[in-house]
């Protein structure tokens, strides 16, 4: 998390808004064998105080999970930030970003907890693709749906902190602000500057 209280969302719920869109994460967690991560799909509960996941058996962390403590990291849109945009002189270059962490405790998941997930986690999904109909699992032959879930090991993490950085330049003055959004745009990262123009006034 970046040290400048200027990055910090002001909007309480933004934070979980990013984790429910991106829905993928880094998870971080220290191991005999050192400090591993493993990349998935997560599903946030509506109350936002649990993360839920799934990784393969054979995943470096699947096996060191059980009890321990944990950081989650969705990553949102970045861009490298140009000293050649700012009118004010003896600038540096930067990087403008969105990152979202999540700490806490994980536990293992028992089986039909993990197909809860996985439905829940298709059913998001597959509404937001706008799949008419949409896939589910009934479309499966239930053996070969069951062999491939004994593949997997499902996890939640109960959240213990969330910290948040949206680094979008508020540390500057409105036109400086602007100059690097319209540079951050011009060089095709059009959704970084829609959010620098949104949020970083507020």
């Amino acid at each position: 998390m970046h040290p400048d209280p200027s990055f910090r969302p002001k909007q309480g719920d933004l934070p979980a808004l990013f984790v429910r869109e991106i829905a993928f994460a880094g998870i971080f967690a220290g191991t005999p064998d050192g400090p591993r991560v493993a990349h998935a799909p997560v599903v946030l509960s509506d109350d936002a105080a649990t993360l839920q996941f799934h990784l393969a058996r054979g995943n470096g962390l699947t096996k060191h999970l059980e009890g321990a403590s944990a950081l989650a990291v969705v990553q949102g849109p970045d861009a490298y930030v140009s000293a050649s945009w700012y009118a004010a002189p003896d600038q540096v270059p930067t990087w403008n970003y969105v990152a979202i962490e999540m700490e806490g405790v994980i536990h293992k998941l028992e089986v039909v907890e993990l197909v809860a997930q996985l439905d829940r986690l298709s059913a998001q999904h597959e509404a937001r693709i706008g799949a008419n109909p949409p896939w589910t699992r009934d479309k499966m032959n239930p053996v070969r749906f069951a062999k491939m879930a004994e593949a997997i090991t499902g996890f939640e993490m109960r959240i213990t902190a969330w910290r948040s950085t949206l680094k979008l330049s508020q540390n500057k003055a409105p036109d400086e602000r602007e100059r690097v959004a319209a540079g951050i745009e011009a060089s095709g990262h059009g959704a970084l500057a829609h959010l620098m123009r949104q949020l970083g006034n507020r």
